[in-house]
């Protein structure tokens, strides 16, 4: 019997994600790749492994504990810690290496404190200038300017390592994109003729791909990576290759007479008679509640509509007549058929559900096991 679901990534495609995205760097800048929430869904370590084998000069994550995850699976690269930390998180951050954004006095002073009480450890820190995002950072040029140095004066314990921003809508709005640059630059400018080693960083995936400019001397890629479209359309429109295919199985087909139903609430009634197919996955593996009657599935190399609501363990398909598929079939909800003629997009159900991306893909819960292949071959 197959596995209920299962979730294969390509690490290949992942290498190959990362080799075109540096392919797209301007003025000899580097890659940073995002593994935050457990590599976007694909799984941290391998993921982390093969961007490094990309060409991925560092990592960046969201929390201290994801930094201390990849630690513990072996990566020993430069590791960047994005969201916020608290008092209570800091010694853990600082016991995995993780590098550290800052953008108030408080946090440095707490830094400074946590590090007098570990001998021997350092702490690299980035400063935010928050540009326009409106979340972490701060808006005071002035601000970010006295953080940059106050960090900077507590060498050798803390190092000034970078200075950043975040851009908030790269992927739809380049006049905006503009504006934050320019807010940006005077920060720029006074760290690099302060502390011209300071890298600068500021794009993501959407200005990796659209705004040169924003490259400076490394960007941060996250959704790219994994092989999906930042613009949420067409992955193939960028040279990118989907990593992830989520797959179930056929786990039985029966008759349905015109007037039966599937599925609590008997969302769909069969019009006439017609067949079904259960497979058994559902929202507790990711497939979103607004999927129901709204999305296909390929079995073969054919799409086939779900019908009814979808369960916590099942969806229910049409497939019309009892000849076209058996029980054991191979479904495919992320990804190709077996001829390659037809396929379905992380962003074909965003769209469906009017989210991203980002959601569908995150979404997919630790009940599905990951596999790890390279074009095939078991990884």
């Amino acid at each position: 019997m197959p596995l209920r679901a299962l979730a294969r990534v390509n690490l290949a495609a992942i290498e190959r994600n990362v080799a075109r995205l540096r392919g797209a760097l301007t003025g000899g800048a580097g890659l940073c790749a995002v593994v935050k929430a457990d590599g976007y869904g694909h799984g941290a370590v391998p993921v982390a492994r093969a961007a490094l084998a990309g060409g991925a000069r560092s990592l960046a994550v969201a929390t201290a504990v994801e930094a201390t995850a990849l630690r513990a699976g072996g990566i020993e690269a430069p590791l960047l810690v994005m969201g916020a930390v608290s008092d209570e998180e800091l010694p853990v951050a600082v016991d995995a290496r993780a590098e550290l954004v800052a953008w108030n006095d408080r946090f440095v002073s707490q830094l400074v404190r946590v590090l007098g009480a570990v001998d021997g450890r350092s702490a690299r820190i980035h400063v935010k200038l928050d540009t326009g995002m409106g979340r972490l950072g701060t808006r005071d040029f002035a601000e970010a300017a006295r953080v940059a140095e106050r960090v900077a004066a507590a060498a050798p314990a803390i190092e000034l390592t970078g200075a950043m921003t975040h851009f908030a809508s790269a992927d739809e709005d380049p006049e905006f994109t503009a504006t934050q640059l320019a807010r940006f630059d005077p920060f720029v400018r006074f760290v690099r003729d302060r502390w011209p080693r300071v890298a600068v960083h500021a794009a993501n995936s959407a200005a990796t791909l659209r705004a040169p400019t924003s490259h400076f001397d490394f960007v941060r890629c996250g959704i790219a990576v994994y092989g999906c479209d930042p613009m949420n359309e067409d992955p193939l429109s960028h040279d990118l290759e989907p990593a992830l295919e989520l797959n179930s199985y056929v786990a039985a087909v029966k008759r349905a007479a015109a007037g039966d139903s599937a599925g609590y609430g008997r969302r769909w009634v069969a019009r006439e008679d017609t067949w079904t197919a259960t497979v058994p996955i559902g929202y507790a593996d990711g497939i979103r509640r607004g999927l129901t009657n709204n999305c296909e599935v390929i079995i073969g190399s054919r799409r086939f509509p779900l019908v009814g609501a979808v369960s916590m363990d099942n969806i229910t398909i049409e497939v019309g007549s009892p000849d076209v598929v058996r029980c054991g079939d191979r479904v495919t909800i992320i990804g190709g058929g077996e001829d390659g003629s037809e396929r379905v997009t992380a962003e074909e159900l965003a769209r469906r559900i009017d989210t991203i991306n980002y959601e569908i893909v995150c979404g997919i819960s630790s009940r599905v096991p990951r596999a790890y292949h390279r074009d095939g071959t078991p990884a």
